[in-house]
């Protein structure tokens, strides 16, 4: 998944460091706010959305839906309407269980080194 976690915890991230953090397009982001109900982000006096850690989850779940499971815009909808939390809770198994093989490759490729 190419979410890339940030380095300093922050508590507003700009829609370009979001768009940066999961290698779309800012356009990708302002048009899944318009579809989606759970995406919220405040906006300061200029018009800048500002997104919190919440909104963020809520961005890598509309993600892994849309893009990596390959539903549509409206099955995803569908999917966020009828049960949110298991969609949730699947989500964050699948990705403890990338965690868990990346650590594997990570110790099979130390161990194959002859050093």
């Amino acid at each position: 998944m190419p979410y890339k976690k940030p380095k300093i915890e922050k508590v507003f991230y700009s829609i370009g460091e979001v768009a940066d953090m999961f290698e779309v397009n800012t356009s990708h982001i302002r048009f899944w706010e318009n579809e989606f109900d759970i995406l919220k982000p405040q906006k300061n006096k200029k018009g800048n959305r500002l997104f919190t850690k919440e909104d963020i989850e809520n961005i890598k779940l509309i993600y892994h839906l849309v893009k990596e499971r390959g539903l549509t815009l409206k099955g995803a909808k569908q999917k966020l309407k009828d049960n949110k939390q298991d969609t949730l809770d699947k989500h964050q198994l699948v990705d403890r269980l990338q965690s868990i093989k990346y650590m594997l490759l990570d110790i099979q490729e130390k161990m194959d080194d002859p050093q």
